[in-house]
């Protein structure tokens, strides 16, 4: 326990002195940016030709904290303060602040100090005054804890999807069974973006009772009416069979009803790939797009399955602008141990990949969670790999480990998440009731881009 105690008026001695250092980081920077709003790119461009320069008040600040904390300590009052700036404090440089007392002022306790800031060369960073009222009582505490804080990206994956949409032509979307509120928002919102024209598959006065309810106009918007789920079901899945609608979209109903009809041989959506589930993360301590799977569909996926399962991700991460992603195959080490299942079909993976049996991205694998993104702890662990620590697509052992650590990235670390199932003749959307507004829109957007990258894909084919 680190006990911190004041300096009275009365206590001050003309020629006293209080002094700290403090080396400036990329994080002081970042959050004193955010703190003050101050964007200047000096602050934050760092190439061959312009240093990293840190705010001027950031070490104007020191002094702030010298005579809050030390002297006179807990109960002074700011009253003014002046400076001159010698030279620039840059990324790296460790400043030593010393405040000096040069006078008092009994009839209203206040103290003038003079301030010194030297970095480590030697150099004059600035100089100046300061002036407060100091306490005039004793206090003695327990001094405060402050919390941690770590600089981070802000959200932004899913805002750059939404834009990319922007001038591609708006997908035709058939929504099964759209019958609460949150599954009739997230197509209506969608279509007001420009990004679907929505087919609404369900019970029309259930619809239009909730488009009421919830003050969705939806009188635009082609309503095929059903008598309940598994007829919604059915039909949604038999205008993607047909082309009139070029994505499906799950609404109220459970997700293995509509799935099911999506399987059937005859009438469904199959195709010769296995059909899997992708999350799109936004992960703001991460610094790139990071795709989950799957935490969705398959349970217990076989080797074979999950060969599948690492093309449908690979061909989504071409759709994103990812020309050839990293694929870190999960398992419990990192290391080729018989009793784990996970690390032989790593190992099997990553040769058929060598094979051309999976074609667009490089595998490596078996990678501990944090080997695949993390380089430094796959420095370490001396791992000498092109994917570890930089990887764009985790694949999970199986569906129970891929939805917890999908859900862990969403509660515990901010993390936005959009799904979407590939492997089917359309793109499928899943929505659920956590997501978010931006996660419905985004998950619409990667439906959008898949579709017509797709479309783009066979039209070139037709030539």
């Amino acid at each position: 326990m680190v006990i911190i105690e004041n300096k009275t008026f009365d206590e001050v001695q003309l020629g006293q002195s209080a002094q700290l250092q403090r080396t400036l980081t990329h994080d002081d920077i970042v959050l004193f940016g955010v703190m003050s709003g101050d964007a200047n790119p000096s602050h934050f461009a760092d190439d061959r030709q312009h240093r990293v320069v840190g705010h001027g008040m950031w070490g104007a600040s020191l002094i702030s904290a010298l005579l809050g904390n030390e002297l006179p300590g807990a109960g002074s009052v700011y009253k003014s303060q002046n400076l001159d700036f010698h030279t620039t404090v840059s990324l790296g440089d460790t400043l030593t602040v010393t405040i000096t007392v040069k006078a008092k002022d009994p009839a209203d306790h206040s103290l003038s100090f003079d301030c010194l800031a030297l970095n480590q060369r030697g150099e004059t960073v600035f100089t100046g005054t300061a002036s407060v009222i100091a306490p005039t009582e004793k206090k003695i505490q327990e001094r405060m804890a402050l919390p941690e804080l770590k600089a981070t990206r802000g959200h932004h994956v899913f805002e750059d999807l939404i834009e990319r949409c922007a001038t591609l032509r708006a997908v035709s979307v058939a929504v099964c069974h759209p019958c609460d509120e949150v599954s009739l928002r997230g197509p209506v919102e969608a279509a007001e973006r420009g990004l679907i024209e929505p087919i609404l598959v369900g019970p029309r006065a259930k619809i239009e009772s909730v488009a009421a309810e919830f003050g969705m106009d939806i009188a635009k918007y082609r309503i095929i009416d059903t008598a309940h789920s598994h007829e919604s079901a059915e039909r949604a899945v038999a205008l993607c069979r047909t082309g009139e609608a070029e994505v499906l979209m799950k609404g109220s109903l459970h997700t293995d009803e509509m799935m099911s009809e999506v399987m059937r041989k005859e009438t469904g959506l199959r195709t010769s790939r296995r059909v899997s589930h992708v999350f799109i993360m936004d992960v703001p301590s991460y610094p790139r797009t990071l795709l989950i799977t799957d935490a969705a569909i398959n349970i217990y996926p076989t080797l074979e399955d999950k060969v599948h399962i690492v093309q449908n991700a690979i061909d989504l991460a071409h759709v994103l602008d990812i020309p050839e992603p990293k694929v870190a195959l999960l398992s419990a080490v990192e290391t080729v141990y018989p009793k784990i299942a996970s690390t032989i079909e790593a190992a099997a993976l990553c040769k058929m990949a060598d094979r051309g049996q999976i074609t667009g991205g490089l595998l490596d694998g078996p990678l501990a969670f944090d080997n695949a993104i993390s380089e430094e702890a796959a420095r370490i662990k001396k791992i000498n790999s092109p994917v570890a620590g930089r990887a764009d697509i985790l694949l999970v052992p199986d569906l129970e480990a891929g939805n917890m650590l999908a859900k862990q990235l969403a509660y515990l670390a901010d993390a936005d998440a959009a799904g979407i199932v590939l492997g089917a003749r359309v793109p499928i959307v899943l929505t659920s009731r956590a997501d978010s507004a931006k996660a419905r829109l985004a998950s619409c957007a990667v439906a959008v881009l898949f579709a017509r990258r797709r479309e783009a894909v066979l039209h070139i084919a037709a030539e």
